[in-house]
């Protein structure tokens, strides 16, 4: 039995999760952890994203900014490469298309397949430059990591897999989740503060005391 809950709530399109996914990957084996992955989509079209940063110039250069911070404080900086996104042939992505991806990825093969079409995913955002809003860009990574393609494709495109981003959207608004990443304990309802590899190991350490 896993040692403590996660509930790991993130978007592929957000470089700060990246920074936290890496980091809790490596405290998971630490800590025998039970990491509970949900999608939080921040905008979930192209008309939320003109809603939310103006013109797709604009929201690229506004994102293309947080992702310097973001860089700055990356264990893997060099996989954040804002010059090949700032060239990119298409408008900055929604996360919606990436998080149907990893939910039909969990429905298919569960928590740790979220996880793994996440990550890759991300790596597809962040270091290649490829269009995640894109369908054929998901359905080509699936592929890659080895999932079964017409399978795949059915659950990708079933409207009930719309319908689980919308119950973590739901769960969210219950747990009061307003910003991601967000790292949430279960059994204690401790939220952990994002940062370094470190400091989440202290929390965990603090969040394992109390249930103790």
């Amino acid at each position: 039995m896993a040692s403590l809950t996660i509930d790991f709530f993130h978007d592929v399109v957000c470089c700060w999760c990246f920074n936290i996914s890496s980091r809790m990957r490596n405290l998971a084996a630490e800590f025998d952890l039970d990491v509970r992955h949900r999608t939080f989509v921040l905008q979930a079209s192209p008309a939320e994203m003109a809603a939310r940063w103006g013109s797709p110039r604009d929201a690229r250069e506004t994102i293309l900014g947080h992702w310097a911070v973001c860089r700055r404080v990356s264990d893997k900086p060099e996989l954040v490469d804002i010059n090949a996104m700032r060239a990119a042939p298409f408008d900055y992505p929604h996360g919606m298309t990436a998080a149907l991806g990893c939910k039909a990825a969990e429905r298919l093969e569960g928590q740790t397949a979220h996880w793994d079409m996440f990550d890759r995913l991300q790596r597809a955002h962040l270091t290649e430059a490829r269009n995640i809003a894109d369908p054929a860009t998901v359905l080509d990574i699936a592929r890659e990591l080895g999932f079964e393609a017409v399978a795949f494709a059915e659950f990708f495109e079933d409207p009930q897999t719309l319908r689980t981003v919308e119950t973590d959207r739901q769960q969210a608004r219950k747990m009061q989740v307003r910003s991601i990443p967000t790292l949430i304990v279960r059994e204690t309802g401790t939220r952990l503060v994002n940062g370094p590899r470190e400091d989440l190991a202290a929390q965990l350490r603090a969040a394992l005391h109390l249930v103790a």
